[in-house]
């Protein structure tokens, strides 16, 4: 104990210039001043009053800890469910209430986003990839980059495969998803920025062709198209429409444009035969009562469709951090930095200089806090752990009901596309004060869905 005081008084010593007054929090010197307590917002002052010394209330606090206790208060504000939960995201097989008994065997989902990576939680123990095919040019060598090498464009595509259909694999199953034995196809449609309805088409189109070799039963479409269009005449809703007539499940992310002027539901979501799917905030808690809508796209459409169908989680959804990325090393030292004893911060964050220079330059700070400023860190990046982060938009509401849809095939595997959305339909769950347009039949529930395939499948024996 008396070695790390020693250090914290050098350190502040250092950064201290003879004269200059010192904020009694950090211990810096402040040669603004400091600013009294008394002048900041009620709420503010609750922040520092509960972080610091006594002495701080008559003699003031520094520029720097107003905005590092400003930046911890903001955090408090927004990410309040996470702190509830003990900074953990609750998984989404808890939350929804899931079948244990199905988890999507014998059933493969094709991907239609932007890029891809094969992520652990998807190839181990057992490669459930099952196919990798990219519509967008090669690259100078003639090849297109491997599956196993991640780049820019990955990132999406990556979270929409695992959260439909990983095990959890580096949380050692915590953050499985709701089908972790389905089978998956990727077919990349972009290097990076917003997708073309030609490239989606395209894509449609590639897993229409293969459809038999690889058993697939849906495809899910985390894009929008390009404008608001009629079914009637637009290419890529009538592509949807012919997917779907062939006897594949399509589920479409409808869009987080829920607070903007028209809210629209573009193709392919507005096509009738999709499952169009929006997002439902559940506050991180399994209480229904605290269940209300996240921000997503809604009709009628333009052709007059209700348009979501159905709700899913659409915040508070663990997804994996793509490896070899700035992202991925600041996850792993904020992770590293939260477990790791007090006597041990400041010699991790020197070894990390390169990887967050904000800490390191803060990294003098007295132990209290420094690890306030970790906290921080971990709730900025929305960091769960070295290998997750939580993150949000009916991208990733959409392939949650793809993997539900994934286990009722499992239970059923006779059900037509229309029986999946009727089912889906009559089991959801209607959020009450929630108006019809936003919602459609309401929240998914997963149990009831997979009983009701099953007792269909029964019948029909």
């Amino acid at each position: 104990m008396t070695e790390i005081v020693s250090v914290e008084g050098a350190a502040h010593q250092a950064d201290q210039a003879a004269g200059q007054t010192a904020c009694p929090v950090c211990g810096r010197e402040a040669p603004e001043g400091l600013t009294s307590l008394v002048v900041l917002p009620e709420e503010l002052q609750a922040t520092i009053a509960a972080n610091a010394s006594a002495n701080v209330l008559p003699a003031g606090v520094c520029a720097r800890c107003i905005r590092l206790f400003e930046r911890a208060r903001i955090q408090l504000a927004t990410d309040a469910v996470i702190f509830e939960q003990g900074g953990r995201v609750l998984p989404t097989p808890l939350r929804l209430d899931s079948h244990e008994r199905f988890t999507g065997r014998g059933t493969t989902i094709a991907f239609l986003d932007s890029g891809f990576y094969a992520h652990p939680d998807l190839t181990i123990p057992r490669n459930r990839i099952l196919a990798y095919h990219s519509i967008v040019p090669r690259d100078f060598t003639g090849a297109h980059p491997p599956l196993e090498q991640p780049d820019a464009a990955s990132w999406h595509g990556m979270m929409t495969s695992v959260v439909a259909a990983g095990n959890g694999w580096l949380s050692n199953g915590f953050y499985r998803s709701i089908a972790p034995e389905a089978d998956t196809v990727l077919v990349k449609l972009s290097t990076s920025g917003r997708i073309p309805e030609a490239n989606i088409q395209q894509g449609l189109e590639w897993v229409l062709a293969h459809r038999e070799e690889y058993r697939i039963r849906i495809v899910n479409i985390s894009a929008g198209g390009d404008n608001e269009e009629s079914y009637l005449h637009n290419d890529l809703a009538r592509k949807v429409e012919q997917v779907v007539a062939s006897g594949l499940v399509v589920v479409c992310a409808v869009g987080n444009a829920g607070l903007a002027p028209g809210h629209a539901v573009l193709p392919p979501a507005s096509a009738p035969s999709v499952i169009a799917v929006g997002g439902l905030d559940d506050q991180n808690s399994m209480d229904r009562a605290r269940r209300g809508m996240y921000r997503s796209s809604y009709g009628p459409t333009i052709d007059g469709l209700q348009k979501p169908e159905v709700i899913a989680p659409g915040i508070w959804i663990a997804a994996p951090i793509l490896p070899a990325t700035p992202t991925a090393a600041e996850a792993m030292l904020y992770a590293q930095l939260d477990n790791a004893p007090d006597t041990e911060l400041r010699r991790i964050i020197e070894a990390h200089a390169d990887v967050d220079s904000d800490l390191y330059e803060s990294r003098v700070l007295p132990v209290p806090l420094l690890r306030q400023l970790i906290t921080i860190k971990l709730r900025e990046g929305n960091v769960i752990s070295g290998h997750y982060k939580y993150v949000d938009g009916t991208s990733f509401a959409a392939p949650i009901v793809s993997s539900i849809i994934a286990c009722m095939l499992e239970a059923n595997p006779s059900l037509t596309p229309q029986a999946v959305k009727r089912i889906l339909i009559d089991t959801a769950e209607r959020l009450p004060f929630i108006e019809v347009d936003r919602q459609g039949w309401g929240v998914v529930a997963p149990r009831r869905a997979v009983e009701k395939a099953l007792a269909l499948r029964s019948m029909a024996t």
